[in-house]
């Protein structure tokens, strides 16, 4: 009697590798910046933007989620587009609404804690190497939303409302995704909690150098222009990406 063999469950979201944060930490460069010109240089305002972008996104992750594996230009296609969406989600409740930063700060920790814990009670499992299910990708990807939004609204509240600067924030919270590294490297951090909080902190890490870069020199940046500073960017993810694309398979092993 011979004995079928089911096919093993393919992870939909990438390996965790060194190519993956630079990556991680350019979409969310590119992000902050291409928001900004979007809004303000092209004139499309904060609402209009909103509106064009989250389309787009929604077109984006339906694509992204009829893949059913992990592929990496339609990966990080959902990637830099969230990134954007993300940022104008807090630049709509700060700018439009009058939200201050600090309270959109908590609204977003308190959503991303909401998500997770609704994640773990229906999977049982927070793990991204374990992204088999539409539902589980579901909840990875609002996840997501939420650590792009709350870093957007951190990273300003350190930078503009507690006047530390572009400069000054992004050293910040580099030191602070050094200590977890470290946390993960020797100390034994959990690695999902590790994972999580770095992908939460290098969004406004990414979002200070993106506007140390762009800005004008009069509001402490150095006058490169969203223009030049989000084309460059997204030049160097759509190189790394069509490497991977033509590359070896990234995806994970299931655990």
């Amino acid at each position: 009697m011979s004995t079928v063999h089911s096919a093993s469950p393919v992870n939909r979201v990438p390996e965790v590798t060194l190519s993956f944060w630079l990556i991680k930490l350019m979409a969310v460069t590119m992000g902050e910046t291409a928001a900004d010109y979007l809004a303000v240089n092209l004139g499309f305002g904060l609402t209009t933007t909103s509106l064009i972008m989250t389309a787009v996104l929604i077109g984006a992750l339906v694509l992204q989620f009829g893949q059913k594996r992990y592929v990496p230009w339609s990966y990080w296609l959902a990637v830099v587009l969230i990134s954007i969406v993300g940022t104008l989600v807090t630049d709509n409740l700060v700018d439009n609404f009058g939200v201050p930063l600090i309270v959109t700060t908590i609204l977003f920790t308190v959503a991303l804690a909401v998500t997770f814990l609704l994640w773990f009670r229906s999977e049982g499992t927070l793990s991204i190497h374990a992204i088999f299910t539409t539902r589980r990708e579901a909840y990875y990807w609002l996840a997501i939303l939420f650590t792009f939004a709350l870093g957007t609204a951190a990273g300003d509240l350190v930078a503009e409302q507690f006047g530390l600067g572009y400069l000054a924030t992004g050293i910040l919270f580099g030191m602070i995704i050094a200590s977890l590294s470290a946390g993960y490297f020797l100390l034994g951090l959990d690695p999902i909690l590790g994972f999580w909080l770095v992908y939460i902190f290098t969004r406004p890490l990414g979002a200070s150098f993106g506007d140390l870069l762009s800005q004008p020199a009069q509001y402490g940046g150095l006058g490169l222009g969203t223009v030049v500073t989000s084309a460059l960017f997204l030049s160097a993810i759509a190189v790394i990406v069509a490497s991977m694309s033509f590359g070896r398979d990234d995806r994970d092993c299931p655990t």
